[in-house]
């Protein structure tokens, strides 16, 4: 065991994490994980909320210690050497945690750099360059309580690559981030904390973030691994999948249950997009569902119907929906 872990950059092998819920309940929100990820490799971990993957990433952030299993950094073990993965790992997160809101952005990064122990010297040339990297050089004297959600996320990359660590942990970084910033965001991951051949675990639910930046994706449902591979790779095993995208106003929580209900669909997905709402209806090619589809919904204002080819986002909702690619 200690060979095969030895190697990876991340090595994650049989982690459990147990919680005692309501009731004295043990609920598994981390059931049995294995994963590597290899030196200068962007890996995606994917799920819905409750999936599993911010316990995990907290546990390699040596937040939560694991029920059960190894999980190691660098070949450091995240429970008997936390110092040292703590000074090997960048953690960049989403939303206001982990920073200070009164501080200014230079004095966040004048703080952290002092509990990382960087020489003054180091600080004055890192902390602008930093600042300049991400965007906010000419705005770092400002309040961060002034700050944009997305002028916090790039403080929150400049504060995780502060003390240049050789594995950065991305906890959901774009979430609640309008679609412009989140395109600034990912840009900004692809080309400044990839650099210098760092290696990444990025959670998220966004599918086309992980589509555009990983090289491997995971897919966790119920605390469990349930599908690895290449996005490319995921993609391809849905193969005979067909989609029917239908624009329409009016859908509600019944349509749905009556579509997934429909003979052939294999799963329904429903969102909010473009002032009305987007049906994504997955069958096979053995049963053409259109005709159901637009009998069910008759009555309804249908703006659009239209075939397309399955995405990672299709690949990742058959999965999670219990029925397989």
């Amino acid at each position: 065991m200690q060979d095969s872990i030895s190697g990876s950059a991340i090595a994650i092998d049989a982690l459990t994490r147990t919680f005692r819920g309501p009731q004295g309940r043990v609920k598994r929100a981390v059931d049995g994980l294995s994963l590597h990820v290899e030196r200068g490799e962007m890996v995606g971990l994917l799920g819905p909320n409750g999936a599993g993957k911010t316990s995990t990433a907290k546990v390699l952030m040596t937040v939560l210690l694991p029920t059960s299993g190894q999980v190691r950094v660098l070949g450091r073990d995240v429970v008997l050497e936390a110092q040292a993965v703590r000074r090997l790992t960048g953690v960049i997160l989403g939303g206001d945690a982990g920073l200070y809101a009164r501080l200014s952005a230079r004095d966040n990064l004048l703080l952290f750099a002092d509990l990382y122990g960087i020489p003054y010297r180091e600080q004055k040339r890192r902390i602008p360059e930093l600042l300049d990297m991400v965007g906010l050089l000419g705005n770092e004297r400002k309040r961060v309580e002034t700050y944009s959600r997305g002028m916090k996320q790039r403080l929150h990359i400049a504060r995780g690559l502060l003390h240049n660590p050789e594995v950065v942990i991305l906890d959901e970084p774009s979430n609640g981030i309008d679609p412009v910033g989140a395109r600034e965001l990912r840009a900004l991951v692809r080309d400044q904390v990839r650099q210098q051949g760092r290696t990444v675990l990025l959670t998220t639910h966004y599918m086309f973030e992980a589509d555009e930046l990983c090289d491997r994706v995971a897919v966790m449902r119920d605390g469990r691994k349930i599908a690895e591979g290449t996005p490319d790779s995921l993609k391809k095993q849905t193969d005979g999948l067909v989609v029917l995208n239908v624009h329409a106003n009016g859908v509600d929580d019944g349509h749905v249950t009556r579509l997934r209900a429909l003979a052939g669909v294999r799963s329904v997905s429903l969102t909010e997009r473009d002032g009305g709402q987007a049906l994504d209806i997955h069958s096979g090619q053995e049963t053409d569902v259109t005709a159901a589809v637009l009998s069910e919904l008759g009555g309804l204002d249908v703006r659009q119907v239209l075939k397309r080819e399955p995405t990672l986002e299709d690949a990742y909702v058959a999965l999670i929906s219990g029925g397989g690619l």
